[in-house]
């Protein structure tokens, strides 16, 4: 075969390779430094140098602006077809707090912001109530488009969705996530164990302290049942010591 031929055939495959990666939902390669003096890959006009990020593989530094970018108006599963609006995130890009809940509803659907209805005043309330503000946390969601009728995501949307969220909280960098509700707690600590189980004792994600705590939507299902208020009080407590910041007191009602 003649060396054009062999470049030909080389060509045909990657391009084949290519189209496979961008049909299974992948973006971009992960960069690796040239060989040699082999030219660097730059911005434009800046000879920055640009890594080239991979939605599952965070790339170190890289902004909440850009994984918003990277996102794009997604289409990556079926969700991306019955949305009204794809939610993000919202708050403190340096926060030492994320909250991770499982997905929007209807609420956030409509307005794009994360935790806004009935169940996001509570946590409202709640980060209040720990002396803090909404603007100094940062929440999202593990999926960032609701799932019809608000049913449980699949394993396939997780897959496309949840690489963005690791993505997300490796560019902030926060000091302890709190995971709201069972959801949430099981997709970021892979296992099924149930949340009354793992909430009240830290566990590790990629490094950093996490506190599995109870959905505020499940608060106000059981709002006679005090003592499931008071739960998540305790987790949070844990986590504002877990900081070294100030617990406020707050004066348990009868």
């Amino acid at each position: 075969m003649t060396a054009d031929g062999s470049t030909a055939d080389l060509v045909a495959s990657l391009k084949a390779y290519l189209e496979e990666l961008k049909e299974s939902g992948v973006d971009g390669l992960p960069w690796a430094p040239p060989q040699g003096n082999a030219p660097v890959p730059a911005k434009a006009g800046t000879g920055e140098e640009v890594p080239v990020p991979i939605a599952g593989v965070p790339v170190e530094g890289e902004s909440l602006d850009r994984i918003r970018g990277d996102l794009g108006e997604c289409q990556r599963c079926a969700l991306g077809g019955t949305r009204t609006t794809l939610v993000f995130g919202v708050g403190n890009p340096r926060a030492r707090i994320v909250f991770v809940g499982e997905a929007p509803g209807r609420d956030e659907d409509l307005q794009g912001e994360p935790f806004v209805g009935e169940a996001g005043q509570l946590l409202n309330r709640i980060i209040t109530r720990m002396g803090l503000k909404r603007e100094d946390v940062y929440i999202c969601n593990v999926l960032k488009c609701r799932p019809p009728g608000n049913r449980n995501p699949e394993p396939h949307e997780i897959d496309q969705c949840g690489p963005f969220m690791l993505r997300q909280v490796k560019a902030i960098a926060p000091e302890a996530i709190v995971t709201l509700g069972t959801f949430a707690t099981q997709t970021l600590l892979g296992t099924k164990a149930p949340i009354s189980k793992l909430r009240g004792k830290f566990h590790d994600y990629h490094g950093i302290p996490l506190m599995p705590t109870f959905h505020p939507s499940f608060l106000l299902h059981n709002k006679k049942d005090t003592s499931k208020f008071w739960n998540v009080w305790d987790d949070m407590v844990q986590v504002l010591q877990k900081l070294d910041m100030t617990v406020p007191d707050v004066k348990r009602k009868e």
